[in-house]
Order: C-alpha cells, then sequence, then structure tokens
C-alpha cells in the first residue's frame, strides 16, 4: 500500500489509516450531529457499533479500495441515521415501527413477574440495577423500567409523576 518493506508498511497503514479513518467519523459527527453516538434508540446504538466496525475495518484494510469502501459505507449510515430521526419527528408510524416500546419490570415497590418474563430479564439482573440505583427498600421503588434500548431506569422516592412512564409499556 505504501510500497514499504512489509513490517514498516503494515505499521504506515496502521498509524496513517487509523488517523484518516478517526478524522473522517469525527468529520461526519460534527456535521450530523452529537446525536449520532447516543443511546437514544436501538437503531442509534446499532450505529454506534457499526461505527466501531467500520473503523477497525478502515484502520486494517491492506487497499486504497478497502478503505474508500469502509469510509462511503460509514457516510452512508451516518446519512442513514440522519434520514430516520428525521422521519420519526413526522410519522408516528415508522416511530413505532423503528423504536421498541419501554416496558415497566417494578411498580410501587412490586415486581411484574409477566414483564420479567416477557423480556427475559433476569430478577437478579434487575435487583443488580436497583442496587446501582442506590435503592434501599423495594418499597421505595416507584418503577423501574427496561428502556428501548436495553438500559434500565430506576425510579425511586416517594412519588412519581405519571408523565414519566407515559408510553411505558404494562404488563400488569
Amino acid at each position: 500500500m505504501f510500497d514499504l518493506p512489509d513490517i514498516w508498511d503494515a505499521v504506515m497503514r496502521g498509524a496513517v489509516l487509523s488517523l484518516l479513518g478517526f478524522g473522517w467519523i469525527i468529520l461526519l459527527v460534527n456535521i450530523v450531529g452529537l446525536r449520532s453516538f447516543s443511546k437514544m434508540t436501538s437503531f442509534d446504538f446499532v450505529m454506534t457499533v457499526a461505527m466501531g466496525s467500520l473503523l477497525a475495518t478502515i484502520a486494517t484494510v491492506s487497499a486504497w479500495t478497502g478503505f474508500v469502501q469502509a469510509v462511503v459505507a460509514a457516510t452512508i449510515l451516518f446519512g442513514t441515521q440522519y434520514i430516520v430521526a428525521r422521519i420519526r419527528k413526522v410519522s408516528n408510524s415508522f416511530e413505532s415501527f423503528i423504536q421498541n416500546q419501554p416496558m415497566l419490570l417494578m411498580r410501587d415497590g412490586e415486581f411484574i413477574e409477566d414483564a420479567l418474563i416477557q423480556t427475559r430479564v433476569a430478577k437478579d439482573d434487575l435487583i443488580a440495577k436497583l442496587r446501582e440505583s442506590n435503592v434501599l427498600h423495594l418499597s421505595q421503588v416507584r418503577a423501574a423500567v427496561l428502556e428501548a434500548t436495553g438500559d434500565v431506569s430506576v425510579l425511586h422516592g416517594d412519588s412519581l409523576d405519571e408523565i414519566l412512564i407515559e408510553g411505558v409499556q404494562d404488563c400488569r
């Protein structure tokens, strides 16, 4: 690729292509916006994983055609994410097609067994999330929600504004 002895060619490829690929992705993030790597939706999460894979591909290709192909793929994915985000704002049917619905796993200190089964979340895993959220008593938990991104949100305290769980699927 750089017409150097094999070892130096590999070192140059790794260094130069990594820097070029990283720079290209930073440029795309600046154009499309910081939301590019958010985990607001499952689509965003897939985008983040795909970019990591493409950057690895960019850094390890052995021909310029492979580099160009990976850079084009990254550009297309950023463009697709931008378009999908725009369409989601204006189309509720598209929004429900592309977005997973959050699921209520606990309400008012009680586990919702049907939700745990349906989402395949183990009670032990949910209890670990409760500990991470500094819950001291199950009775303090107003709601535990498996978000569309796969994260678990734990809402605890004396009361809960219902708007915080609006649109959350409830199996009870």
